[in-house]
C-alpha cells in the first residue's frame, strides 16, 4: 500500500512545545520509529510535516536583528526549515530502518507549491504568523515591507497571504524516487510558496501555504492508497467539550461533511485536517485516516483512528 503521513507540528517539537534543537531530534526520532514500522511491514511511505515552531523561531531572529541585517523572506524560511527537518528525519529514518533490518534509501526533496498570484488570499491576508510585538518594534518590520495589524492590548501581530496549493513542482521527481523504492520527505511546511509569471518563470511569495491542503493534494498526484494526518489525538471528535462528545470512527464522506457542517470542528486546530482528509476522498482517494502518530500502523490495519472512506473505492 502506499501511504502519504503527514506529521503535525507535535512530531517536531517537545511534549511541552519545547523546540530547542535537542528537543526537535528526540521528537523527529520518536516519530521516524513509527514511520520506520510503516515502512517495515511493506507500505511505501511519503512523508510530509509541518515548520511551524522553526519558521516561528526565524521569525524571531528576523525581528530582533532586523535593524542590523534585512528579514530573510517566508518563502527563504520555508526552504531553511525543509532543510533542517529533511536531513534530521533523514538521519532518525535510516537509524530507526537499520534497527529493524530494513534496507530502504531514504531521501528528501526541498520543494515548491505553486499558488495561484491572484489567490484573494494576496489582496487581504489574514494568516497571522509571529509573536505579538509593540508599535515600535513592528515598524522596522513594517519598513521592510512585512504586513503587521495592530491587535489591541497584545499589541501587533504579522499577516500574510495563506493561498490555495494548486501543484506541488517537484511531483515527477517524487514519482521517480518512489518507482526506485525510496522513502521520501517531501512538501515541508505546504511546500514553499511559488507563484509562476506570464513568461513561465517561477519565484518564491511572502506566504503560508496550509500543510494538510498540500498533503491532500500530493497524495492524490502520487496516487496514494491511504491519507493520514499524524496528529496529537487518536480520533477526531463530535461534540468536544460537551457531554455528548464522543470519538468518529469509521465514516462515509457524506457522514464527515455533515459533522463538519455542523460546526464540530474548531478552524484553529481540526478543522483543516478534516477538510484536508474529506479533500482526499471526495477527489476519489480511497480513504484518510486522522490519528495519533503512535497510532500509525494499527490506523493503516484498521483498528484505530477517525477513517473517512471512499465508498466506490472500498468496493
Amino acid at each position: 500500500m502506499r501511504v502519504l503521513v503527514a506529521l503535525g507540528g507535535n512530531a517536531m517539537t517537545g511534549p511541552d512545545g519545547s523546540a530547542t534543537p535537542q528537543a526537535q531530534l528526540d521528537a523527529i526520532a520518536v516519530a521516524s520509529h513509527h514511520l520506520a514500522e510503516l515502512v517495515a511491514a511493506g507500505h511505501e511511505v511519503v512523508i510530509t510535516h509541518g515548520n511551524g515552531p522553526q519558521v516561528g523561531n526565524l521569525l524571531v531572529k528576523n525581528e530582533l536583528a532586523a535593524h542590523v541585517v534585512p528579514p530573510v523572506p517566508l518563502d527563504w524560511c520555508g526552504a531553511q526549515t525543509q532543510g533542517t527537518i529533511g536531513f534530521t528525519l533523514l538521519d532518525t529514518l535510516e537509524s530507526a530502518l537499520a534497527d529493524r533490518h530494513v534496507e530502504r534509501p531514504v531521501a528528501a526533496i526541498i520543494t515548491r507549491t505553486l499558488v495561484d498570484a491572484d489567490d484573494p488570499g494576496f489582496t487581504h491576508p489574514t494568516k497571522p504568523i509571529g509573536r505579538f510585538l509593540p508599535r515600535e518594534q513592528a515598524q522596522t518590520l513594517i519598513d521592510h515591507g512585512e504586513r503587521w495589524e495592530d491587535r489591541g492590548d497584545k499589541g501587533w501581530r504579522r499577516v500574510v497571504a495563506s493561498p490555495e496549493p494548486v501543484e506541488v513542482l517537484e511531483t515527477h521527481t517524487l514519482h521517480t524516487l518512489l518507482a526506485a523504492g525510496y522513502v521520501v520527505v517531501t512538501a515541508g511546511g505546504g511546500g514553499i510558496p511559488v507563484v509562476r509569471d506570464g513568461d513561465g518563470a517561477v519565484h518564491g511569495v511572502e506566504a503560508v501555504i496550509d500543510k494538510d491542503l498540500t498533503a491532500a493534494l500530493l497524495a492524490r498526484a502520487v496516487h496514494a492508497d491511504a491519507l493520514v494526518i499524524a496528529t496529537d489525538v487518536a480520533h477526531a471528535v463530535a461534540g468536544w467539550g460537551t457531554p455528548d462528545a464522543h470519538d468518529i470512527g469509521r465514516v462515509t464522506l457524506d457522514e464527515m461533511e455533515a459533522y463538519a457542517a455542523q460546526g464540530h470542528f474548531a478552524s484553529g486546530s481540526m478543522g483543516p485536517k478534516v477538510e484536508a482528509a474529506m479533500r482526499f476522498v471526495r477527489a476519489g482517494g480511497s480513504r484518510s485516516i486522522i490519528t495519533a502518530l503512535d497510532q500509525l500502523a494499527p490506523a493503516i490495519d484498521g483498528h484505530v483512528g477517525t477513517v473517512i472512506e471512499n465508498p466506490e473505492r472500498e468496493r
